[in-house]
């Protein structure tokens, strides 16, 4: 169920296009303000702002390399970044 629903942000799908029987409109989105990274891949640094086509590198981190959707976010890798500073602070002779 988890993989589904991230599936399912990944895609921009919402619970009542699923329920429905026929194709839901288009929805009108906003394109994304300049600069804005959406999606980054925590090796290569390649990012996406989420418009437009997926990129083939983040096709290739999600269906090849094993990464989840939301390891991909930016505020993710921060979180996980400023966790492990933590514990490599609480270390002895760190």
């Amino acid at each position: 169920m988890h993989q589904i629903r991230q599936l399912m942000e990944f895609w921009n799908i919402t619970p009542e296009e699923l329920g429905s029987l026929s194709p839901a409109p288009a929805r009108r989105t906003s394109a994304p303000l300049p600069g804005y990274v959406k999606y980054r891949h925590p090796v290569t640094g390649e990012t996406w702002d989420g418009d437009g086509e997926h990129p083939e590198w983040l096709r290739k981190a999600l269906l090849k390399e094993g990464y989840r959707v939301a390891e991909l976010k930016p505020e993710f890798q921060q979180d996980h970044a400023a966790q492990k500073q933590e514990q490599e602070q609480e270390q002895p002779g760190g």
